[in-house]
């Protein structure tokens, strides 16, 4: 059973993502994950001259919050569990930062006025590696180890071909699926997801106004129920085979006690399904 932490306050997700590497690496130092989750926080918050405050409601900071909780205890688990290839602290820290980073393409800059950051819907993770580089390099992080994290941001992309993301070794392959699993199983198990959904449909609406052609999966959706009706088929045949397939079942680490047990990330998705089922069923 998962512990209950609030993934609307950037403090708890901190504290706990710091807890959980502290418990996996008791000689590790958690600053660099406390300071990383503060300044993305303050970004999202339009706190930083650079970047005007988050204007979309679906990719929130508190989406980013959900990703960053469930990676971290997807990390942490795997390090207990003794899979290999063993991750090394840095490795862990790297993870946090790139999710952290995983939705910035979403931030518009001064003086862009138009629309909300939903409109860069389908460029946005490109954005988001572009985020990564400047804010890393201004921090003093290696060439190497932005490249490490871009690689990461860039498994959270939708229909991606993972596989050829050019990963110099098996280690960072594995934080970048395992980025990839959280940001999916963070946003699906959330307590508001079937009620954010309208909210998703916006951004898809505005998105597809914005570049069309650039989004089919927008395209398709005339109106918020047709998303909903489509959120079965999401799951089961692009989510759930990319868990189990591209991104190599990395989610059973979540399984308590491990392995074989309940995963409560599922569990959750699984009642958000029969709730949309019946929305939809209501809605008809």
């Amino acid at each position: 059973m998962q512990p209950d932490v609030d993934t609307r306050d950037v403090a708890t997700v901190a504290s706990e993502a710091a807890r959980l590497y502290l418990d996996a690496f008791p000689d590790g130092d958690p600053r660099c994950i406390r300071s990383a989750c503060e300044h993305v926080a303050r970004c999202f918050r339009g706190e930083n001259r650079k970047y005007q405050p988050i204007d979309v409601r679906y990719h929130d900071l508190e989406h980013t919050l959900q990703g960053t909780l469930c990676l971290a205890r997807l990390l942490h688990r795997r390090h207990l569990a003794g899979a290999e290839p063993r991750l090394t602290p840095r490795l862990f820290e790297l993870g946090i930062l790139a999710v952290l980073m995983h939705d910035t393409g979403y931030l518009k800059r001064p003086g862009d006025h138009e629309g909300t950051g939903a409109k860069y819907t389908a460029v946005h993770v490109i954005r988001s590696a572009e985020f990564a580089a400047e804010c890393m390099a201004d921090r003093g992080f290696t060439p190497t180890e932005v490249r490490a994290v871009q690689n990461m941001i860039r498994c959270t992309g939708v229909g991606v071909d993972v596989s050829a993301i050019a990963f110099p070794n098996e280690s960072e392959r594995v934080v970048g699926y395992a980025l990839g699993t959280a940001d999916l199983l963070g946003q699906m198990a959330a307590d508001d997801y079937v009620d954010k959904l309208p909210v998703l449909f916006e951004e898809f609406a505005e998105a597809a106004a914005y570049t069309p052609g650039l989004l089919p999966a927008a395209d398709r959706f005339p109106d918020v129920l047709s998303l909903m009706r489509n959120t079965q088929d999401f799951w089961w045949k692009y989510v759930w085979p990319r868990l189990n397939n591209e991104f190599g079942g990395l989610y059973r680490f979540l399984e308590d006690p491990y392995p074989g047990g309940p995963n409560w990330y599922l569990d959750r998705i699984h009642a958000n399904l029969d709730r949309v089922r019946q929305v939809v069923a209501d809605l008809n």
